[in-house]
């Protein structure tokens, strides 16, 4: 499954959600089209299977081998994301394109707020930022929608952001922090 899941990856990935064919993903699948269905039965679980692959794989590239100390964390965390943008993604974030693609889906939908609630999760615990959540969300995502405009610079900002928030606890505490509450109803901005 996992073959298929990477070759499904890369598909909706360099063509997005539209355009490949049924045939275009068997071919990226490296399978028949029997087996295709047979492990993903719909195109809708194509997506999903194609997403959960990329979730897994954005947490491991960002998240695994962390520096222990929390500055240095959040250093790493906002690189490895810009280094994700340049060489996975430098068009945004593809789960919002999900979404985007098919916004009647429950399921899609539900995987965005998991993706996002541990993304979020982590690179709170990994920074000391616990209950901070939201905030280093907001400034992960500003950094996922900026960085195919300014690259570098959207990094450094980011990095910047991120200082500032550690540097003061006291506000980042104010700020709201269950991710999946404020998430729902709430697509880019539009309620």
């Amino acid at each position: 499954m996992s073959k298929i899941s990477e070759g499904l990856e890369r598909a909706f990935a360099s063509r997005g959600f539209a355009e490949p064919s049924v045939e275009d993903l068997r071919d990226a699948a490296g399978v028949s089209l029997r087996t295709l269905y047979k492990y993903t039965p719909s195109r809708a679980e194509m997506v999903l299977a194609a997403l959960e692959n990329r979730h897994q794989r954005y947490l491991t590239r960002v998240f695994d081998t962390l520096p222990i100390e929390p500055d240095q964390a959040l250093d790493a965390i906002l690189s490895r994301i810009g280094m994700w943008m340049e060489t996975e993604t430098s068009h945004g974030c593809l789960f919002h394109a999900a979404v985007a693609a098919d916004p009647g889906s429950q399921p899609l939908r539900a995987l965005l707020e998991r993706h996002k609630a541990e993304v979020a999760s982590r690179a709170a615990a990994a920074t000391g930022l616990g209950g901070s959540d939201t905030a280093l969300l907001l400034i992960i995502e500003g950094l996922t929608q900026t960085w195919p405009l300014r690259g570098e610079a959207a990094v450094e900002a980011a990095k910047h952001l991120g200082h500032a928030l550690r540097s003061n606890r006291a506000f980042s505490s104010e700020l709201p922090h269950d991710f999946s509450e404020n998430l729902k109803g709430n697509e880019c901005g539009q309620g």
